[in-house]
């Protein structure tokens, strides 16, 4: 249980995250991912990293019951954690694939907004229930992966996509069954890891480069308001309403 990292071929890092039940991490979770992608792309070996999740889903978010249970100071740590993980997958100096199976919620647009390819299974959905919860951010990511109304909409309403939608606007290199989603995003990373490492890298930094958005700073902007709506009280009567749910 946590975050490892192995080598499943030669020039391919294969960051793994796995937090039973539904992959929602902890603080320290989201801490942990980032070093070990960080770690991954520091490795002169690696030419290309697939960011993958144990289990029936990709990622739900961060831990809710965290933040009930231990307040403010959890709230902050999530908030700074997501930042760098998310920043991590972004700034990454080599190219990542995201794997995504079954539900990709919250911090998981996040980290598949700010990868470079995404691969999902014929289950996958995508989605921000956000103000379900009592919280805000993500914008930023599910923007780069749906067009500007699409994402509004969806943001408001909390409702998910399928893999199949995105793949139809783009952001989905492919859809595959479940049994072989693994063996799809290590395809794809194995044609990446191919090419020259050095020119890989300088590729990934000069894209980087070109984006129209910074989405380290549009990230923290939409943290703000998070905060915000904690020390006004609204956040903490959404999360409780949604904890009395029990879902």
């Amino acid at each position: 249980m946590g975050v490892s990292t192995s080598s499943p071929e030669k020039g391919i890092a294969l960051v793994t995250v796995d937090f039973p039940p539904v992959n929602a991490p902890p603080v320290a979770g989201w801490f942990a991912l980032a070093e070990a992608v960080r770690a991954a792309g520091r490795d002169p070996e690696v030419r290309c990293l697939v960011l993958a999740a144990e289990g029936r889903g990709f990622n739900a978010g961060v831990d809710i019951k965290e933040i009930q249970a231990h307040g403010r100071q959890a709230l902050i740590g999530a908030n700074r954690g997501c930042a760098q993980a998310f920043a991590a997958v972004y700034e990454c100096e080599v190219p990542v694939v995201a794997a995504v199976q079954g539900f990709c919620l919250g911090g998981g647009i996040g980290l598949v907004g700010n990868a470079d390819a995404i691969v999902a299974s014929e289950d996958a959905s995508f989605g921000l229930p956000e103000l379900d919860r009592g919280a805000l951010g993500a914008a930023t990511h599910l923007a780069r992966l749906v067009p500007q109304h699409l994402m509004r909409t969806l943001y408001y309403t909390s409702r998910t996509v399928s893999a199949a939608e995105l793949h139809a606007h783009g952001s989905v290199w492919r859809v595959v069954p479940g049994d072989g989603l693994r063996a799809a995003a290590l395809e794809l990373a194995r044609e990446i890891a191919a090419k020259d490492g050095d020119l890989l890298r300088m590729a990934k930094a000069a894209i980087n480069g070109i984006d129209p958005v910074d989405v380290r700073r549009s990230y923290r902007f939409e943290q703000g308001f998070t905060f915000e709506a904690d020390v006004g009280g609204v956040a903490g009567r959404v999360r409780d309403s949604f904890g009395k749910e029990g879902a």
